[in-house]
Formats: C-alpha cells, structure tokens, sequence
C-alpha cells in the first residue's frame, strides 16, 4: 500500500503562504506567519528540516522576539504542538475524511437513527456543525444539537484530554 509522503517531504513542497495557511486552518496558530517565514528561510539556507527536533529548533527562532520569561517556554512547547498538529492534519488528510464521513453518515442511519460525534479540534467541530446544520435544512435530520455539548469541570479533572472535546448530535428524519 501507498505510504503517502512524510512531514518533512510535505513541507518541502509548500509555498509560505499555503504553510501559514495550513497553520492558521488546521492549528489556530496565532504565529503562523513568523513560523511560516522561518521555515522557508532554513530552506533557502540550504537547511533541511526532517525531524520535530529541527522543527522545534525553527519555531524557537520564529518566535525569538517573543520575551525571555517563564511563559516563554509555555508558548513554544504550545506552538510546537500547534504545529505538529496541523502537519499531521496536512498529511493525513484528515479533514478530507472528515467531510467525506459525513457526506455518506445519512445513508449509514436508520429513520430515526441517532449519531454523536466528538471532536478535539475546532477545524473538525466547524465541519461537523455545518454539515449537520446542513442536512437539517435539507430535511435529513429532523433535529440537530444546535449548541455543543462540553465535558463538565468534574469530567476534565478526571481526563485532562477531555478539556478540548466538543460533542455533537442529530437523529435522522423518519
């Protein structure tokens, strides 16, 4: 089977805007930009970036303006996950998926059927709400969570990965 490419490989493809681009879309990654620029600048050194240590090493220098505090380290360690995040995304092709699920979730259902979904990640949450809202005006849904259902204070202290889990619903018209 197909491997795909790697990381490294898609980043070497990328022009500056489409990796600010990705960035922004799959992370929220409020210094797109500067990471952007500091990555094409280590490739037009003739620098290679194929690993998440030569990566951090990039994001460190992008965000080199940023103060030398204790929150310093906080905003790197955040941006690199950020980062790895909407690279893995890119790769993947997740959101693709994504949307390819929920175009053919009406027909996995019953009239009547019930589906929840959860999401970790506000790209995701974004396409699952518009999809379901969608298909509710379409009369495939005849209801929908309008609103999104989070884990209670309670539910997060016992899973700390909880915090960034938003659930949505609907049930299939009859």
């Amino acid at each position: 089977p197909d491997k795909g490419i790697s990381a490294a490989e898609r980043l070497r493809e990328l022009t500056r805007d489409e990796i600010e681009g990705m960035l922004r879309e799959n992370a929220d990654e409020p210094y797109a930009e500067q990471i952007a620029k500091e990555i094409m600048r280590t490739f037009r050194q003739g620098e290679q970036i194929d690993t998440t240590g030569q990566l951090k090493e990039v994001i460190e220098r992008a965000l080199v303006f940023l103060p030398d505090n204790k929150k310093k380290k906080d905003i790197i360690k955040k941006t690199c996950q950020r980062t790895f995040q909407a690279l893995r995304i890119d790769v993947n092709n997740e959101f693709e998926v994504l949307y390819e699920f929920m175009e053919k979730l009406p027909g996995a259902l019953k009239p009547g059927g019930r589906v929840a979904i959860l999401t970790f990640h506000s790209g995701e949450d974004k396409l699952v709400k518009k999809a379901l809202k969608a298909g509710y005006k379409e009369g495939i849904y005849s209801e929908y969570a309008r609103d999104v259902v989070r884990p209670s204070a309670q539910e997060c202290a016992q899973n700390g990965r909880a915090r960034s889990t938003k659930m949505r619903w609907a049930v299939k018209a009859e």
